[in-house]
Parts: C-alpha cells; sequence; structure tokens
C-alpha cells in the first residue's frame, strides 16, 4: 500500500521504553489489516468464533493495545473515512489481485499445498465493515480514543501530529510522509519476527523512528519535492512513471526540480494535470479537528461481553488484559500527581 519510497528514508531503532507517555496515533486500517493478515491458524485461515465470525483484529487489538498501554504508550486510532474518487482505481486493482489470490488459494487447498495455501490465504485477506465496526467497539471498550477521518487516515493522524495533539504516527505505509508527518514510527505493530516476501526467510523487526525533516534536510530536498518524488514512483493516487523507483526519481528531481518538468523532458506532458491533481491532495487532504483524546477506565463487563460471551475468547485472558491496562493508567495517574508534591 502506499507510495515505494521508504527505500530514501534513513531510521533510528528505538524501544517501546522510548515512547513511554507518548502519544501515538495509528493508522487503524493499517494496524487491523496486519492482524487480519498475519494472525492466522496453520491452515492459512484467518481465526474464528464457533460461528465462523472473524476474530484475528480482535485478538490483535485486545493483547497489542493492552501491550502498548503497558508500556507507557498512550494509543489513539484513526479510522478512515470515504476514500477519494482518485483512488478509485487502485482500489478496483487490490480486489482484482484479492479475487485472484482467492482463486489461488481454492487450488492450493486442493493441491493440499500448505506453504500457497498460507501465503494465498494471506493475500486473499479482506476487511469488510463488520470488522472495521467491530475494532471501534473494542477499542471503546478498552478506554482508547478513536478518530475518525473525513478521508484518509494517514493523513488525519499527520495532521494531528502537526496540531501537536499527538507526539508520532505510528504506520508501516510511508504515506505519511507525504502527507506531511515529522515522526513516524514504523514496527510497532509487527512482531519480533517478519518474513521475507516470497521467501521462507524470517528476520528480526524492531521499532523504528523515522524523521522526516532530518531525511529532507539529508537528502537535500524539499517536502514538496518528495512529494514530487513520490509521484514519479506511483502512489495511491497516480499511476508514476515505468521504470522509476525511488532513487530514480530522487536523481531525476535533483536534476530537473519539480516533476513538470521531469515530465516535460520526457515528452509525458498528457501527465501533468493527473500527476498536480494528486499532489493537491497530498498538500490539502481533508482532516477534521473535531476530535477529543481521552483515555478511560476498560470496561470489563462490556469486554467480557462481546469477547467472551459472543465471540469465544477466555474468560481470564479478557479479564487479565481489562487488570492491565487499568492498572498501567492507574500507575501512570499517580506518577503524574506524584510531581506536584
Amino acid at each position: 500500500m502506499g507510495a515505494d519510497i521508504g527505500d530514501l528514508l534513513e531510521r533510528d531503532e528505538i524501544s517501546a521504553k522510548d515512547l513511554d507517555g507518548k502519544i501515538v496515533a495509528f493508522d487503524a486500517f493499517n494496524v487491523i489489516y496486519q492482524f487480519v493478515t498475519t494472525i492466522r491458524g496453520r491452515d492459512g485461515q484467518a481465526l474464528t468464533d464457533t460461528n465462523g465470525n472473524i476474530t484475528s483484529h480482535l485478538a490483535g487489538l485486545l493483547y497489542r493495545t493492552t501491550s502498548f498501554v503497558e508500556s507507557g504508550i498512550k494509543p489513539v486510532f484513526v479510522f478512515d473515512g470515504e476514500p477519494p474518487e482518485l483512488k478509485a482505481e487502485t482500489i478496483e486493482k487490490r480486489r482484482e489481485l484479492r479475487d485472484k489470490a482467492h482463486e489461488k488459494w481454492k487450488l492450493a487447498v486442493e493441491k493440499g499445498d500448505t506453504a500457497e495455501i498460507y501465503k494465498y490465504a494471506q493475500a486473499s485477506a479482506r476487511i469488510d465493515p463488520q470488522v472495521i465496526d467491530e475494532s471501534k467497539m473494542l477499542l471503546s471498550m478498552m478506554g482508547i480514543p478513536i478518530v475518525e477521518s473525513p478521508s484518509e487516515g494517514e493523513a488525519q493522524a499527520a495532521f494531528m501530529l502537526e496540531q501537536k495533539s499527538v507526539d508520532y504516527v505510528s504506520s508501516q505505509d510511508y504515506d505519511a510522509f507525504i502527507f506531511g508527518a515529522p515522526l513516524v514510527i514504523r514496527n510497532l505493530t509487527v512482531s519480533g519476527k517478519r518474513k521475507l516476501p516470497g521467501k521462507n526467510v524470517y528476520v528480526d523487526v524492531a521499532p523504528e523512528k523515522v524523521d522526516f525533516q532530518k531525511n529532507l534536510a539529508r537528502l537535500g530536498i524539499t517536502k514538496e519535492q518528495f512529494i514530487d518524488i513520490a509521484l514519479l514512483v506511483g502512489t495511491d493516487f497516480n499511476k508514476g512513471l515505468e521504470r522509476v523507483g525511488a532513487k530514480t526519481g530522487l536523481k531525476l528531481i535533483r536534476e530537473k526540480g519539480t516533476f513538470e518538468a521531469v515530465l516535460r523532458s520526457k515528452e509525458k506532458e498528457d501527465l501533468i494535470p493527473e500527476f498536480q491533481k494528486a499532489k493537491a491532495f497530498f498538500e490539502h487532504p481533508p482532516v477534521t479537528r473535531d476530535y477529543v483524546l481521552r483515555w478511560e477506565k476498560a470496561d470489563a463487563d462490556k469486554m467480557v461481553e462481546f469477547l467472551c460471551r459472543k465471540r469465544d475468547f477466555s474468560d481470564d485472558r479478557v479479564l487479565n488484559a481489562c487488570q492491565k491496562i487499568n492498572a498501567a493508567r492507574m500507575a501512570k495517574k499517580k506518577t503524574t500527581l506524584d510531581q506536584w508534591f
């Protein structure tokens, strides 16, 4: 998802302890998609309850968010609103890819190919409205604030960071930078090991902090030029140029200055209007100031009723998570009060 421009950015490895007391805005769709694709059984299928309802997202949100709160992080989940018309083609392509992956998954099941079953089950994962609604409901029960973006969640999160409502944005995509987020944390929702695409190889993964302004200074470009590079590479809102990756895009922008000049040099002037529309969206995306960030006590009764009675979760695990959240919150409040004496 998003623009493939990560190779240009240097990152600093950090630990969860470095985020103690920090407010982190999570791109909710990004996080939920990770959980739905990675929290699966050996057959590649998402976790479900006895009625066939998917529970992978609920398990991920419950245990990972509890871990965040225990480590001192104050999480905020930002949800996407209406996708812009510019994204319609990207959304349709992703749907087609999921449909093809589902067909390949069915063939793999017939053949009994375990590796292929898991691979294509992940690739065909979908997030439907029920998954989103349940995620919002659970987070609210856990006392975690949610923010509804009018459009792109990463744009809203970047805006909240610019407004100093939060300290960091957490996302695996790089669009947060194109929307102007100055500080992004990556790999915060990823487990300690990650499988390399197309290989049966796992690598260690640690949280990383990416400082956008430092990277711009190191690259010798402006924020506007960074957006231009992304447009040349291709984003969710425009196709980009063939055979132009991040490093080539950087070279072209350093030589020509703007994407318009690059397109003219390649006799691609017809693409300028499309690029201009995409750039205008990145620079002025729909966002809202109508949000309140308030962390409340986790509601054990509601969590047990929903997760245990309706989704087959263990009472002990849910109550334990609830106790950890409330204990961490009370400890943080006591520390804050002690500073006044």
